[in-house]
């Protein structure tokens, strides 16, 4: 398995990159939370790079929406970031090293903040999960996870006695039914609060992020009603509420939230 790129629409990049970069995972479709987080960081001036997995799209009922990461990329370039699109398969364990030297060649710098929007997630439960989607499912929202979060430590280099790093990662508390995608998030969960206590000495924050409930094509009618229910402000979360706290935890002003697991989803009930 391998790791492609596809030519992003913005220009070359600069040898000095003067704004920070930001390596974004699971961009795949224009309507996704992966998009909504890239178009917020592009907004508050970051460089971006994301991954996507075209074949992964394929498999899902949406299906794979065509030229999203072109649209996605030309979308942050608009916005003033210089971007790089990367085709990865993160089942591949050696997928997050080329991600990380492709972003950096690309982009022409480090990688500042890492945020993990990627996930594997097919609906099934304790007796009939195969063991083959078990594991594909541990491979993406784990393995993949830590070994990004390991490739991140060893190049991150900030300076003495600030935080300037940031690692955010989007989790789900969803179980009943989806036992191989909840139970790889809960795995996902500890590598990320682990990484919270053992980057801390390069100046490195990492929170995980619950956006609970957000429609981005794969609802029912009638969950989607029941869903809205159930929340007190009335409404299911948007691909923007999720981004506008990953944006703030990536800030200055979010360096003191550290290892902790926050939960955006308007007071939803379990």
């Amino acid at each position: 398995m391998t790791t492609t790129a596809h030519p992003s629409p913005s220009p070359s990049p600069a040898p000095a990159p003067s704004r920070p970069i930001a390596l974004i995972t699971g961009v795949g479709r224009s309507i996704g939370i992966g998009a909504g987080i890239a178009r917020r960081l592009a907004a508050s001036g970051w460089d971006v790079a994301f991954t996507y997995w075209t074949p992964y799209d394929r498999r899902m009922e949406w299906g794979a929406e065509a030229g999203a990461a072109e649209s996605i990329a030309k979308e942050l370039a608009e916005a003033g970031a210089r971007t790089a699109a990367i085709e990865a398969d993160l089942t591949d364990p050696d997928a997050p090293t080329r991600i990380f030297d492709e972003a950096e060649q690309r982009l022409g710098g480090p990688v500042t903040a890492l945020v993990l929007s990627h996930a594997e997630s097919v609906d099934s439960g304790l007796l009939d999960t195969t063991v083959e989607a078990f594991d594909r499912h541990f491979a993406v929202n784990s393995r993949a996870s830590w070994l990004l979060i390991r490739e991140y430590g060893l190049r991150f280099r900030g300076a003495p006695g600030t935080a300037t790093g940031r690692i955010v990662a989007l989790t789900s508390d969803h179980t009943v039914g989806n036992l191989p995608y909840g139970a790889s998030k809960g795995a996902l969960d500890r590598i990320t609060l682990a990484a919270a206590h053992e980057l801390a000495h390069l100046g490195v924050t990492a929170n995980v992020v619950n956006p609970g409930p957000v429609d981005t094509g794969w609802m029912s009618d009638d969950l989607r009603e029941s869903l809205v229910r159930a929340t007190p402000l009335g409404r299911l979360g948007t691909p923007r509420d999720t981004a506008h706290l990953v944006d703030f935890l990536c800030s200055p002003e979010g360096q003191w939230v550290n290892g902790q697991l926050l939960k955006s989803n308007g007071g939803a009930a379990a």
